[in-house]
């Protein structure tokens, strides 16, 4: 495990912020951390990043207990971005670059190269007030990776792109990934969460509700339901299924959403719906996150 929070606590005055909160992050996996708005992400993020400390609980980064010396090994995206206006791109990157602990040489080295992968070589003596929200947060994504931290922090990194520039970010995003660096995305963009995580924690009103890898967890979430697309007449009363509902697809043909009866197998139900209908299709419905999420959340009110 690349992270690990045991127990940890956080309060500010009245208001309990994380409730002895315990997850793992595998290394070189893309971790989602999701929750309804005050839920504690924030609170959680700040003392991995060390910008506040726990009430109590411990928290490990890579072996060992979370300390000053870990600063450089973190790369942290906030959703609040923020850049020096009147400073030029490539002296503002320069900078930061070597603030954790890169050789001149060697910014201006990974810098350049950033700069052609993400198509900005013009931007170098650009002032950041000249640049657009995309632009901007373009740059500040660059801030972030080049010293290649270890744990990655993005926090709504696509808010602001346009869908052309959220998908070069997401293909640098599983390329960071892939060259072994861990990354905690926080975000409510469940359709994200679906496409690039392997694993996801749930906080809501300050405890973790919900974690694990991210077909295990939709796996959970089943219902027994599947989607048939079909030609007939459907019987509404059978030994095999309940049916949910009907409608007519684009193309003109039936479809209906069906629930199994407990211990009835696939197969069973397959042999009774084609001996009344004509199966085009039939396949089980995995529930979206943006489902699962609404589902948990609405029951830990």
């Amino acid at each position: 495990m690349i992270l690990s929070i045991q127990d940890v606590v956080k309060t500010y005055s009245e208001h309990v912020a994380l409730d002895h909160v315990s997850l793992e992050v595998p290394k070189g996996h893309i971790f989602g951390l999701l929750g309804p708005n005050g839920a504690g992400k924030t609170s959680l993020i700040r003392i991995i990043t060390q910008i506040t400390a726990p009430d109590s609980g411990r928290v490990i980064f890579d072996g060992a207990a979370l300390s000053e010396r870990h600063v450089n090994d973190i790369g942290y995206l906030p959703e609040e971005r923020g850049l020096y206006k009147k400073m030029k791109v490539g002296e503002q990157l320069m900078y930061l670059a070597q603030l954790k602990g890169m050789s001149r040489s060697e910014a201006q080295s990974k810098l350049k190269d950033w700069f052609v992968r993400l198509d900005i070589k013009e931007w170098w003596n650009k002032p950041v007030d000249d640049l657009s929200k995309g632009m901007q947060q373009k740059t500040q994504f660059i801030a972030t990776v080049v010293h290649e931290p270890k744990l990655l922090i993005l926090d709504e990194p696509f808010s602001g792109f346009d869908p052309i520039n959220a998908n070069m970010l997401k293909d640098e995003i599983l390329a960071i990934r892939d060259r072994g660096t861990t990354i905690l995305f926080s975000t409510h963009r469940m359709e994200s969460v679906e496409e690039l995580c392997d694993g996801i924690a749930l906080i809501n009103h300050a405890n973790v509700v919900l974690t694990g890898n991210k077909k295990e967890v939709q796996n959970r979430f089943k219902k027994n339901e599947f989607e048939l697309i079909f030609g007939g007449e459907l019987p509404v009363e059978n030994e095999s299924f309940d049916l949910l509902g009907t409608e007519v697809t684009q193309e003109g043909r039936q479809k209906a959403r069906i629930k199994l009866h407990a211990h009835v197998r696939i197969n069973e139900a397959l042999g009774e719906l084609i001996s009344h209908v004509e199966v085009y299709s039939f396949q089980e419905i995995i529930p979206s996150f943006n489902d699962i999420f609404i589902e948990v959340v609405s029951q830990k009110k």
